[in-house]
């Protein structure tokens, strides 16, 4: 998560908010357009998670059916990012401190 770190902090996104994203759901600091697009990445990435029709539903009360679809898209292209990195064994290249 180096480079998107690194891109958060430029965007504006405090280093606390980002810090607290696993507890997303809870965290007032957090719009419901941004906590609905969290849950949706939660939901596409994580194994044990399902996007049901309810995130679905969260997602059109905030984004457009381009958005949604551009969102699916940023997630994958992030998520195997990942997976490459982590394939070949690719060390974070130092674009943001991580916290202790």
């Amino acid at each position: 998560m180096d480079i998107q770190r690194a891109v958060g902090v430029k965007a504006g996104v405090p280093v606390e908010t980002l810090a607290a994203l696993a507890a997303y759901a809870d965290d007032p600091r957090l719009t419901a357009r941004e906590k609905a697009a969290l849950e949706f990445s939660e939901r596409v990435t994580r194994e044990d998670r399902e996007v049901t029709d309810l995130c679905f539903a969260g997602l059109r009360a905030h984004f457009s059916e381009a958005e949604i679809v551009e969102l699916a898209f940023v997630i994958g292209y992030q998520t195997f990012a990942s997976k490459f990195a982590k394939a070949f064994r690719l060390p974070a290249q130092g674009f943001s401190a991580r916290p202790v």
